[in-house]
């Protein structure tokens, strides 16, 4: 990791602005952080899946001092707890896991830039016709999962393959001497369009995996890719907002109405009334909406209530929660299935924060996420080690599976993927965290290396084809080849 002079001074010059506007050493700090999580994660293989999700993590830290800063609203985590050592511990977490990434990134050497590589794995048009079909099987694997918790994990797994059939098509239509942004845009908007008439929030995973494909191929000097990276950034600001000011009536009928969950026209149609109508309220009352989407985003409020009663009435638990979701883990209920289920994020909220919660008696769980947990756990400074390791491990899978996957298109679609959704949530415990990685490393990853490995084999048959071409003229290979 190095250090120029002028990014030296160019840095210094922003977090000495930043502290002077707002009046606040905070928000300098932050920056200060996110510019050293962003070097320390830096692959320079113009994959970008680890410096943008420890960015989101970042922000989800964040949020609420720069809009404080901004704006001067303040939300329920600045008026009703004492958040700055939460800020300051979710920031330390941050670089912890970051560290940890470079560390990891040790275990092998990245291969050697000048030897030649397949890049692409798939002609384009099987491509589009397995992603719509993927668009088909997707409905059903979430509509069974519920019914056989044994195989869950395993079905959301290879449903978030999905996502990777996604991205390869979003980084062919960005990428060559002709990146085709009108179709590059027609794909995001139809999965925006099916993320947002869903029960929850789907439309954030489109755009990004937009992001990262554009930036896979960015060039600062053309104007077009900062376009699209604007109109990305400002589209899925838009987007929250407006989904924080209809989720509330939409899923009421969502649940309520009974052709509602079978009509996706009907969902849309709703959808475009809701959002009209949001736009034609007074401006305090998008303001209001605002303020609501920076509290649910700003994931400080139930950890920072923790922190301020741990360990003062509530003494650290020496481990107890990571040694229950590492048991979680090494036990799964494909082999254990009658393992009981953990406990819910609602249940340490209510424990630690003191804070009476929605939980799994209303069908929900309010986020608590694994910062606050290793605290709980080990306190300062020790509660760092377990993120470090954390880090240490993701650098280490990072490492092996792109030394491993050797046609670059197939490495690029799974590290997107897997590393992102591996990383970029702050809120999420232990036990989610780690499931969620070890799904990708076990069920996903293995299976992308032996895509990988056939195709080679299909590779160096036409090399050899190309070196001898009167070897095959032989009738033994003229009839089985």
């Amino acid at each position: 990791m190095r250090f120029k002079d002028l990014e030296l001074v160019a840095v210094g010059l922003v977090v000495f602005s930043v502290y002077v506007v707002v009046d606040d050493w905070l928000p300098s700090v932050s920056l200060l952080v996110l510019w050293l999580c962003i070097k320390l994660v830096s692959t320079h293989d113009h994959l970008f899946a680890l410096p943008l999700a420890l960015t989101f993590q970042w922000s989800q830290v964040t949020l609420g001092v720069f809009y404080l800063g901004l704006t001067g609203r303040t939300v329920p985590a600045i008026e009703q707890s004492d958040y700055r050592p939460m800020v300051l511990i979710g920031l330390g977490c941050c670089l912890a896991i970051a560290a940890g990434i470079r560390v990891g990134f040790l275990a092998r050497k990245p291969p050697d830039p000048r030897q030649k590589r397949p890049d692409y794995a798939f002609a384009f048009g099987p491509l589009v016709i397995v992603y719509i079909a993927s668009i088909f099987i997707e409905g059903s694997l979430i509509t069974i999962a519920p019914y056989y918790p044994t195989f869950r994990q395993i079905i959301v797994t290879l449903d978030t393959a999905r996502l990777g059939i996604l991205f390869l098509i979003l980084r062919r239509l960005c990428g060559g001497s002709n990146p085709q942004w009108g179709l590059l845009g027609l794909v995001v908007s139809i999965e925006v369009v099916m993320g947002i008439t869903g029960f929850f929030a789907g439309f954030r995973e489109p755009v990004v995996l937009a992001v990262l494909a554009v930036l896979e191929i960015f060039n600062q000097k053309n104007s077009r890719h900062w376009i699209a990276l604007g109109v990305a950034v400002v589209g899925i600001s838009l987007l929250g907002l407006v989904w924080m000011g209809i989720r509330a009536d939409y899923r009421k009928e969502y649940v309520e109405v009974d052709q509602f969950q079978g009509s996706r026209n009907a969902r849309v149609n709703r959808v475009e009334d809701l959002t009209a109508n949001f736009f034609r309220n007074d401006p305090s009352n998008i303001w209001k909406t605002a303020d609501a989407l920076v509290d649910r985003m700003w994931t400080i409020y139930y950890p920072a209530l923790a922190i301020a009663r741990v360990p003062h009435e509530i003494p650290h638990t020496n481990g107890a929660i990571l040694g229950a979701a590492l048991v979680h883990i090494v036990t799964p209920r494909v082999f254990f299935p009658d393992k009981p289920m953990l406990d819910s994020d609602s249940d340490e909220v209510r424990k630690y924060s003191n804070v009476r919660v929605a939980g799994r008696e209303a069908n929900t769980s309010i986020a608590f996420g694994y910062s606050a947990e290793a605290y709980i756990d080990f306190g300062l400074p020790w509660m760092f080690l377990p993120v470090f390791g954390f880090g240490v491990f993701i650098g280490a899978m990072y490492a092996l599976f792109r030394s491993l996957i050797w046609h670059r298109e197939l490495f690029v679609a799974f590290g997107t993927v897997a590393f992102w959704l591996s990383v970029y949530l702050f809120e999420r415990s232990w036990a989610t965290m780690l499931g969620t990685t070890m799904g990708f490393m076990i069920y996903l990853g293995p299976p992308v290396v032996l895509i990988d490995r056939f195709l080679m084999v299909r590779v160096a048959g036409d090399k050899t084809r190309e070196d001898n071409p009167t070897l095959f003229d032989a009738p033994i290979f003229r009839d089985h080849v």
